[in-house]
């Protein structure tokens, strides 16, 4: 076994060195024949678009079958080792039922078989085969010598298809297949891959002694003007492309400049010793991990903005200039990790898309993209960064798919759905003045969710009910010390008299364990059930008042400010908040300001909530289920791991039954019921939540058209039969398939996928 283990690590560093995958299959075969002393050895790739395997590599059979003989995918026993997933070890073959006879391999004095998947993600890509003269049953450790290779092996197809080399096999049409990522904006782009990089990289920094503290204080300092001007400079670039609320991030970017935890606590590390761009790194890397440890997947992306930006300031502190790029036409940003930044840089008309390996739909880059109607797809671990430049992309922002060197058929495909895109924008537009109600006349209020950036324009805003969930956290946290009252006033006074007279639902503070502020650490074991949200708030009523009067004075004049508490799971916490909100209420009242109470509201997030909606209920005016986190807390699964992300699903059956608890109890004491997550704003589910009797839906502004659309299409009867049927389902794939084919049959199936003919 030793010497086979040597063989095997031989093999896997060949194939790892090998420049492309048909040197990789050609080492393959011919090791794997000798290694274990077959009289011949083969691969078959799978073709998944026409349904054959194809035979891509041999020694052992005859040469010019490669390429040429294609299986059909049901068939034979490779057919057979794809349906199982799992190795087919036969002393002769031939006796098999599923034997199906080649003669163009020359094949017909083989007997014994053995055929091991070739795995990735739980797909079979294709299968590994030796075959012996003789009868022969391959023993255990000849099976998992060549199962360890087909692991291997997988990872070298998966790039292949990603850089277009599977479709460059002599005698092989196997086309590319596609990259599978997050949906982070939807929408399709055709376009030239610009592979962005930080043009200085702020991990790599060492701590060194500074030899003159004076004169790097004045490197530092001048680094900062630098990059105050660079920033001011793009955010006027965006002026004609974005909003202002939409530019939030770069104003927020040049407050951190001029904030003393930022330059004071720079200056301070090099006056004890540390050279700038060491004091630098430390500095950045302490204010990014307050975002990192957040369990909000909209706060925690702000980590990586703030290393966005202590990497340019490097680039000043080390004259280094970013080598300026070419945009062709119908460019589409690919980088590891593609920064807010380096998007500002492209201009508008020559951006078609953007694709990162890392991030997700809440990463900052992918809120300016649905800004500004951009398709992305973030997080393609898969993704073959240094060999992209330069290539043939397509972007499916709608599944979160990337083809790389795309077949002309797929292009072909793709410009149909461009086309079909371009149509549906153009409908959709000439219905935004139209009433949101469903086709039996029942009207349904659609607000948006906003927070750190505004997600609005002002056409938009002439059509949204108003705002169903304001984050309040940015401010607390871009800081050095809680910000005062007035502070506070001024930033809610704007977002309510800018929707005036429509309802602004403002959350309070949400921070603790899981979300620390720089001034206020808390250090806990589990920040995800720790010290947090409405726990904090009571345990310092100081905060909580403080924040609470600046909403109602911010309410003065306007009148339309709702009250939201997060992370409820008792009643007595809704109770303690109730004393300290009307007590906030009567001194705000002396201070003589003319303000009426504020409709106050619970978020249910947490499953004790669900079971406590009806006594939740009774004590508040309105309940508003927060989607996102509930499923995460009721599934046990963080959406942003991408080892069980793919388990994540607002649509599963207890998530379901949960909301429509939530509404039955509510329905007890008349109270109304919003949704304000992700669940809200899918054209697939918002049939659902209608018919669960919600008429109140809190979602980005990408999705208002869109559900808007889909709304108008049903009666609230319809809406009623298709909750009875969806909950008697057992499992996410019976929902989701009813859905879609309901979907189907209105004609609205273009609005959760593209057209595809």
């Amino acid at each position: 076994m030793s010497l086979m283990l040597n063989v095997l690590h031989r093999i896997v560093q060949e194939v790892t060195d090998a420049p492309d995958l048909q040197s990789a299959l050609a080492i393959i075969v011919q090791d794997v024949k000798q290694a274990i002393g077959a009289d011949a050895c083969s691969i078959y790739l799978t073709d998944m678009d026409t349904g054959e395997h194809v035979l891509a590599a041999t020694d052992g059979l005859r040469r010019e079958a490669v390429g040429k003989v294609r299986l059909p995918q049901s068939k034979g026993l490779i057919g057979l080792v794809c349906e199982r997933a799992e190795p087919v070890n036969l002393p002769d073959a031939h006796q098999h039922p599923r034997y199906l006879f080649i003669p163009d391999t020359g094949e017909k004095a083989f007997r014994g078989f053995i055929g091991v998947p070739i795995i990735q993600n739980r797909r079979v890509l294709g299968v590994l085969v030796a075959r012996q003269h003789e009868p022969r049953s391959f023993d255990d450790d000849e099976v998992t010598f060549l199962f360890t290779l087909a692991a291997q092996l997988a990872g070298a197809i998966t790039h292949a298809r990603a850089s277009g080399e599977l479709g460059a096999l002599p005698g092989s049409s196997l086309p590319s297949r596609y990259l599978e990522g997050r949906p982070g904006s939807s929408g399709v782009g055709l376009g030239i891959a610009v592979v962005v990089y930080p043009a200085a990289d702020l991990e790599a920094v060492p701590d060194r002694p500074t030899i003159d503290p004076v004169a790097d204080e004045a490197l530092f300092r001048a680094a900062i003007l630098s990059a105050v001007d660079e920033l001011k400079a793009l955010t006027e670039r965006m002026q004609s492309t974005l909003q202002a609320e939409d530019r939030a991030l770069f104003d927020a970017w040049l407050m951190m400049l001029d904030s003393e935890t930022l330059v004071d606590r720079t200056v301070e590390l090099i006056h004890a010793g540390n050279w700038a761009p060491g004091a630098l790194r430390q500095v950045i890397e302490e204010h990014a991990q307050v975002f990192d440890a957040m369990e909000d997947p909209y706060l925690r992306e702000r980590g990586s903005d703030v290393r966005d930006l202590g990497t340019r300031i490097l680039m000043h502190l080390e004259n280094r200039v970013a080598q300026p790029l070419t945009y062709p036409e119908h460019s589409i940003l690919v980088g590891e990790e593609v920064s807010a930044i380096q998007l500002a840089e492209v201009p508008r008309e020559r951006l078609a898309g953007i694709i990162s390996a890392k991030g997700s739909s809440s990463s900052h880059v992918a809120i300016l993209a649905r800004a500004i109607g951009v398709p992305a797809v973030m997080g393609v671990t898969d993704l073959p960064v240094g060999r992209m430049d330069g290539r043939d992309v397509i972007i499916d922002g709608y599944r979160g798919r990337v083809y790389v060197s795309p077949a002309p058929s797929i292009c072909a495909e793709y410009e149909q759905v461009a086309a079909a895109d371009r149509a549906l924008s153009a409908e959709l537009l000439s219905e935004r003045s139209l009433p949101c109600c469903t086709a039996d006349g029942v009207p349904v209020s659609l607000y948006l969710n906003t927070g750190l950036v505004l997600e609005t324009n002002l056409a938009e805003i002439e059509n949204v009910a108003g705002v169903g969930l304001y984050r309040t956290e940015f401010p607390f946290m871009v800081r050095d010390a809680f910000p005062g009252e007035s502070v506070q006033t001024a930033s809610y006074e704007r977002v309510l008299a800018a929707f005036a007279p429509r309802p602004v639902t403002m959350r309070t503070l949400d921070v603790g364990g899981d979300k620390p502020l720089p001034y206020f650490p808390v250090e806990e074991t589990n920040p995800f059930l720790g010290w947090r949200g409405i726990r904090i708030s009571l345990a310092h009523p100081e905060i909580f008042l403080g924040q609470v009067r600046a909403m109602l004075r911010a309410s003065s004049g306007h009148g339309n400010l709702r009250l939201l508490l997060p992370m409820i799971s008792t009643v007595r916490e809704v109770e303690e908040a109730l004393l300290l909100i009307h007590q906030a209420f009567e001194e705000i009242r002396e201070e003589g300001y003319r303000i009426q109470m504020p409709p106050l509201g619970v978020m249910v997030e947490v499953p004790a909530a669900v079971y406590q909606a009806e006594a939740l209920a009774s004590r508040v005016d309105f309940l508003s289920i927060g989607t996102n986190d509930l499923t995460q807390y009721l599934l046990a699964v963080d959406r942003n791991n991408p080892h069980v992300a793919d388990l994540f699903d607002d649509m599963h059956p207890a998530v379901l039954r949960a909301v429509h608890q939530v509404v039955e109890a509510a329905r007890v004491y008349d109270r109304e019921v919003s949704v304000c997550g992700e669940l809200a704003g899918s054209p697939c589910a918002v049939v659902l939540l209608l018919g669960m009797g919600i008429t109140s839906l809190s979602m980005s502004l990408g999705s208002l058209s869109r559900v808007k659309r889909v709304i108008r299409q049903f009666t609230m009867p319809e809406a009623r039969e298709l909750v009875r049927m969806a909950m008697a389902y057992e499992d996410v794939a019976g929902v989701r398939s009813l859905l879609n084919a309901v979907l189907e049959t209105k004609g609205l199936a273009s609005l959760i996928s593209p057209r595809r003919n």
